[in-house]
């Protein structure tokens, strides 16, 4: 029986992307999908952001 390309990869990838605020997200999630990295400021802020912006400020950085 022949492997699908999936099931050859060696890397774990989740078999559904999903994108934007259709799950829930912490604000770490929120720091990295800006591209940087997780430190303790940027998580505060991104706190303060998805207070104020709610779902919305993650789709800003996911399609």
């Amino acid at each position: 029986m022949k492997e699908s390309p999936e099931e050859q990869s060696t890397t774990s990838r989740p078999r559904r992307l999903f994108t934007g605020s259709e799950r829930p997200f912490d604000p770490e999630d929120l720091v990295m999908a800006s591209g940087r990295d997780v430190t303790p400021e940027r998580v505060e802020m991104a706190k303060r952001l998805m207070e104020e912006k709610g779902a919305a400020a993650i789709e800003r950085y996911l399609p």
